[in-house]
């Protein structure tokens, strides 16, 4: 079984700019990430591929020991473009390189690296067992639940529950059927998920991993604030 390992990391960003090599706790950002991905690669056969437009990503990168060829296109490194398109344009010139088709693809996310070695073994074996599944992401349980304390507008401009319980209106958040939040952090697929022609990881054969820990994505200045003080002063309860 043959593995690559994806990190994808444009140049620009709007909510915290060069939020990819900006140094947190002591290390780049995408240093948590590639060191992950080579700490992963130590139990199962993997290669790890960087997608970036971006030169001083690629040279950060390299001080981490992963060095590529590959620069991702213009059409690919706008704030529009899907993360799919990116995983599949890297996915297929790897594979014209190395002449071969890859068994699985893991997709690391560099803004959402609380994750653990154990999160991604655990994970596979989910896939490995269920082989009828195109792909598994990331999940925590969800703060807010649809089906008891979210609401949206409806067609007549009033407000209620976003989803409604076919059994019943949920009285307790205890009693609401079980939400994730997409943490952002990984995502593994099998390499035929890539034939699907799809564009979301939203599949009718996706399976989910739920983390026990702590885990969120930097979307925000505070966010970095946030997780440089976790790191800094050793606040998480697990090892990344």
């Amino acid at each position: 079984m043959e593995t690559l390992i994806t990190i994808c990391a444009r140049g620009g960003s709007k909510g915290i700019p060069g939020k990819n090599i900006k140094p947190i706790a002591g290390k780049p950002l995408i240093g948590y990430t590639i060191d992950q991905a080579k700490k992963l690669s130590e139990h199962i056969n993997a290669r790890i591929a960087i997608s970036t437009d971006d030169a001083a990503i690629k040279k950060t990168a390299e001080e981490f020991g992963v060095f590529s060829d590959y620069t991702r296109p213009e059409e690919l490194a706008t704030d529009t473009v899907g993360k799919i398109e990116t995983i599949a344009d890297i996915v297929k010139y790897e594979e014209t390189k190395a002449n071969k088709r890859f068994d699985f693809i893991l997709d690391l996310d560099v803004t959402s690296p609380l994750r653990t070695i154990e999160d991604l073994q655990n994970a596979l074996q989910i896939m490995l067992d269920n082989p009828e599944a195109y792909n598994l992401f990331s999940v925590n349980k969800a703060a807010r639940n649809p089906y008891f304390n979210m609401v949206e507008i409806n067609s007549e401009g009033y407000y209620g529950l976003v989803k409604t319980n076919p059994n019943g209106t949920v009285m307790s958040r205890q009693a609401a059927p079980e939400v994730y939040d997409l943490n952002a952090s990984f995502y593994w697929y099998r390499r035929r998920f890539f034939d699907l022609d799809t564009k979301s990881v939203f599949t009718d054969k996706a399976l989910i991993y739920e983390m026990k820990h702590m885990c969120f994505d930097l979307d925000h200045p505070v966010d970095f604030l946030f997780m440089e003080y976790l790191l800094k002063n050793d606040k998480l309860d697990f090892e990344l």
